[in-house]
């Protein structure tokens, strides 16, 4: 029997959700009005499929340890035999893909069935998925490579569109061709002609198949593929390989639509399915906002809020109440160190703020007040001129990396726990209550030997406390260079 094995693409900039999605923490790690992630999510959904075996995750090390995370916060739904393929940086999807398909090929053979799902996408009809799917799988084990189409429900200029040609039975066509993301109204008359899906980002084919179709269409990308694959070769039984960035660097920096699937859709080899299901790529504040329910005014938000005369206004409030009076279709996000507020008519442009914020160099960009790490997470409380005052909470058994600094010395207060420190030659343990002082230039680790989280307040003082200044000699989460 033909098995599935999905392969989550996982990465992004963070732009479009600023300030809740930054570039440490993109879309896909953003909680949602529910609590949960959209990574999560696409992991859970993923994993409830027929004849799955494993998942295949696509990412880079920064965001390893975060999915990792999201995977495990899944309880008893956490996917089972779970790999993970970290890139060394983006080259688009089809490098992705291709090095996905030459992994799943070696594992699972050339007839294993792949289904490439973004991790940033919302489906909440499972059943209406799954039906897709399984057709998908059909014209998959016939040899076509399959992208999923949905119904439009609006002239949508922001997402691209796949035509609709000949019949095949089950809500799949022949795919007639591939258009970009249209203007307005060339849109309208894509509704109009209702010959036209929205192109949802989503791909099912077997991984000879797609191999195949890089060869025709794409040998750039198949060559680097195979190079980059060669050195994984011998490893195919571990749970991570990492990418050499040396090799991965001459694989061009394309998506498999343009790279592949246009082409192939050219030569009749492109099926696609219309999806019943449905889907958004939360792509906007406006998306968000849709998640939440409306009061009698049209306001939507989360958290504390108080609304006077305000209508079509969503407000996400973190950790304050936000209060509104006499406003009209705006969105308000709010988080300890950033406040967004933008009229309805203007939320393309959230990603021109997170631009200004990367060009003066300033963290906002990158980086929310609370950081995760592998080891656990580190809050900045406050900091000043020559001072930064820091909550870290390091899971049990975390470790944070052997280290020095040349700038800055560093005040630790136990709060809870029991801390394993070590300071040059010497290792001890401090229980809650009691403190330890690092001077500059002194080695020291951090380490969590406890069965439940460990939190301390940091107090670092010095001529530079940025985080650069740090020397790492040892670390069990990789890195430290080689």
């Amino acid at each position: 029997m033909t098995h599935l094995v999905p392969v989550i693409l996982s990465g992004g900039a963070g732009t479009r959700l600023w300030p809740l999605s930054r570039e440490a923490a993109p879309k896909p790690f953003m909680p949602l009005p529910d609590g949960e992630t959209l990574l999560g999510k696409t992991a859970l959904r993923a994993m409830l499929l027929p004849d799955v075996r494993g998942l295949v995750t696509v990412t880079n090390r920064d965001y390893y340890f975060h999915t990792k995370d999201v995977y495990a916060g899944l309880g008893e739904r956490e996917p089972r035999d779970a790999t993970y393929l970290l890139e060394p940086f983006g080259r688009n999807t089809a490098p992705a893909v291709a090095v996905a398909a030459q992994l799943i090929r070696a594992r699972h053979g050339d007839d294993a069935v792949m289904l490439v799902l973004a991790a940033d996408h919302l489906i909440r009809d499972q059943a209406s998925f799954a039906s897709a799917v399984s057709r998908a799988m059909e014209l998959a084990s016939e040899g076509l490579l399959v992208t999923f189409g949905i119904t439009p429900t609006h002239p949508e200029t922001g997402f691209g569109y796949v035509a609709c040609g000949e019949a095949l039975g089950g809500r799949a066509f022949r795919a007639a061709g591939f258009v970009e993301k249209p203007s307005l109204p060339r849109a309208l008359e894509l509704l109009a002609a209702g010959t036209h899906v929205w192109n949802a980002g989503m791909f099912a084919f077997t991984a000879a198949a797609l191999l195949a179709a890089c060869e025709r269409h794409a040998p750039a990308i198949a060559q680097a593929a195979r190079t980059v694959w060669q050195p994984l070769a011998s490893r195919t039984d571990e749970a991570m390989l990492e990418i050499d960035a040396a090799t991965f660097a001459s694989a061009p920096d394309m998506s498999i639509d343009y790279a592949i699937m246009e082409g192939a859709a050219a030569a009749g080899e492109v099926a696609v399915v219309r999806g019943e299901f449905d889907w958004s790529d939360v792509g906007s504040w406006q998306a968000v906002s849709e998640l939440t329910a409306a009061d009698a005014d049209g306001n939507h938000g989360l958290g504390e809020r108080v609304a006077i005369a305000t209508r079509g206004t969503f407000i996400h409030a973190q950790d304050r109440v936000v209060a509104t009076i006499g406003v009209e279709n705006l969105v308000i996000v709010d988080t300890p160190d950033a406040v967004l507020v933008a009229h309805r008519d203007h939320l393309q442009r959230v990603k021109e703020v997170v631009g200004e914020l990367k060009a003066r160099g300033h963290e906002a960009y990158k980086l929310h007040r609370t950081v995760a790490r592998p080891w656990g997470t580190y809050t900045i409380l406050e900091e000043g001129p020559g001072f930064k005052i820091k909550r870290i909470e390091v899971k049990p058994g975390g470790q944070l990396s052997l280290q020095l600094h040349h700038h800055r010395s560093e005040h630790w207060i136990i709060i809870r726990g029991t801390a394993r420190v070590t300071a040059d030659d010497r290792v001890f343990d401090l229980p809650a209550g009691e403190s330890t002082f690092i001077p500059v230039e002194t080695r020291h680790r951090l380490e969590n030997p406890g069965h439940d989280t460990l939190a301390i307040i940091e107090v670092a003082c010095g001529d530079y406390i940025s985080e650069d200044d740090i020397v790492r000699f040892e670390d069990r989460y990789g890195r430290v260079a080689g």
